[in-house]
């Protein structure tokens, strides 16, 4: 029988042993927690992969991560330009309703004026700041397009500023698709070699320096947008001998030789992100953190290329023989647009041990779910009262596609660099209602379940149930911009 000093010893030990023990668990919970690898590409449409059902592109590397996770076939962005899509990202609200309405011109572009400061307010909650506050190291490495801070030396909009400990990459909306200058350790230096690789290489650095993790790499590149040319040998070898199938080749007075070309150089330029996510996937394998890292693919929104006439985005331009003179609003060639294709964006998750391998979900998502999403995934906390107009994505990839109701969606964009049109647009599962404030003459009304192309405008069809779906869409339009307060709404009111 022990004598009672040494059941205090023997308690103190066995106290002491819990509390290393206990440590130990904690240790093993923070490690447990996934890495996030969230790559996101610049212009890139749903149409342009392999797994999407376009056979003439090759994205292997892509299309066999949507074999290992769930490929989403029916995800929106909430508006078709980079910087106001960006800020939706980051805050999981809409642009408007931080002043970001179309992209952010940089220094040296035409449209910059240093007098005129415009980027994501530094007060607001991004997901990478959530992270951050969870234990995370966060790494930005690419493109931000979020405000500039080299002309005025204010650091206020650097990424650095906004939840992320790394950056490394460009410090505007655009560069060169080959030797690039980009920001590193706080200076903008001249780089060789192909600006994809070149990204994808301090990537794999950024992962390696913090492979005992957490970590969230968000891995923002510049490509496919254009221009689209020089690519690697290997990327373009695949389109160099083909004859590439146009989407609306029928289109009146489309230039299909032009489109043809276009679309060689954009498909082999998502050729040479896809080969570099293949270095990214062979990396975790050597590290093996591959099966304690969640990665995410998707864009900052679609693309068009030849569809309804028009190449770009949101900020389309007409890609027909005959020009289209400018007007009092529209310059010349343009065409903005909320079509799908300019909405429209791939999504692939890979989430080993939760995400089951091969799942498809057709269920409609935003690009606003991904800032509820990546919070629920590294458990980090949202504060009370941050506004959140998305929905965390987890229980669809968990298999729990009977939580999820919604099948409507609301886009925007005012686009005020060029030409003039501020566009709104609600989307039910049937129906799609697109009202331009600044010139009505440019609604647009697509019976989107028989019409999923958008080729026939019915807004002027004297039908009455026809006048009856306009008039329900307007009235979602016009709420939904004032559950948002969007400024557009206290501008049509004056």
């Amino acid at each position: 029988m022990l004598q009672p000093r040494e059941r205090f010893y023997s308690m103190l030990w066995g106290l002491v042993l819990g509390l290393i023990l206990l440590a130990k668990m904690e240790g093993v919970s923070q490690n447990a927690r996934p890495n996030i690898i969230f790559i996101y590409t610049d212009d890139q449409a749903d149409w342009t992969l392999g797994v999407s059902g376009n056979t003439q592109s090759h994205t292997p590397h892509l299309d066999q991560l949507a074999r290992e996770g769930a490929y989403f076939t029916n995800a929106f962005v909430t508006t078709p330009v980079c910087s106001p899509a960006r800020a939706s990202l980051m805050t999981s609200q809409y642009a408007s309703e931080y002043g970001i309405l179309d992209f952010i011109p940089q220094p040296g572009h035409v449209l910059y004026n240093e007098k005129e400061e415009i980027g994501l307010d530094p007060e607001s909650i991004t997901f990478p700041e959530l992270l951050a506050e969870a234990g995370y190291v966060n790494g930005l490495v690419g493109k931000w397009h979020l405000g500039d801070w080299t002309e005025s030396k204010d650091q206020k909009y650097h990424p650095k500023n906004h939840g992320y400990h790394y950056f490394m990459g460009l410090t505007g909306g655009g560069t060169s698709p080959s030797n690039p200058k980009l920001e590193k350790e706080g200076k903008v230096v001249p780089f060789e070699g192909l600006t994809t690789d070149i990204l994808t290489e301090h990537a794999m650095a950024f992962i390696r320096d913090n492979a005992s993790g957490p970590f969230l790499l968000s891995l923002h590149y510049r490509a496919p947008h254009s221009v689209w040319l020089p690519v690697a040998e290997e990327d373009w070898t695949p389109y160099q001998n083909i004859a590439i199938r146009l989407p609306n080749p029928s289109y009146p007075d489309l230039d299909t030789e032009r489109v043809s070309r276009m679309m060689k150089e954009y498909l082999a330029s998502t050729s040479g992100v896809d080969r570099n996510v293949g270095r990214l996937l062979q990396l975790l394998d050597e590290l093996a953190l591959s099966e304690n890292t969640i990665i995410i693919f998707t864009s900052d929104h679609g693309y068009n290329m030849g569809h309804n006439g028009i190449t770009h985005k949101g900020n389309g331009i007409w890609v027909t023989k005959t020009e289209h003179p400018a007007t009092e609003s529209l310059a010349k060639n343009s065409r903005p647009n909320l079509y799908d294709n300019s909405l429209k964006v791939p999504v692939i998750v890979k989430w080993p041990g939760v995400v089951e391998a091969g799942t498809v979900i057709e269920t409609l998502t935003s690009s606003l779910d991904w800032y509820p999403t990546l919070a629920e995934m590294a458990g980090a906390k949202i504060p009370e009262g941050k506004i959140i107009c998305g929905k965390s994505l987890v229980p669809l990839l968990k298999g729990e596609a009977h939580t999820r109701q919604r099948q409507d969606f609301y886009a925007e964009y005012s686009m005020i660099n060029y030409s003039t049109a501020y566009m709104r647009a609600y989307r039910t599962p049937e129906w799609k209602l697109i009202k331009d404030f600044h010139d009505p003459e440019r609604d647009e009304l697509y019976n989107i379940a028989r019409d999923p192309g958008e080729n026939m405008n019915m807004i002027y069809d004297a039908r009455e149930e026809i006048k009856q779906v306009i008039l329900e869409l307007n009235q979602q339009i016009m709420e939904q911009m004032k559950t948002i307060q969007d400024p557009l709404s206290e501008k049509l009111n004056h």
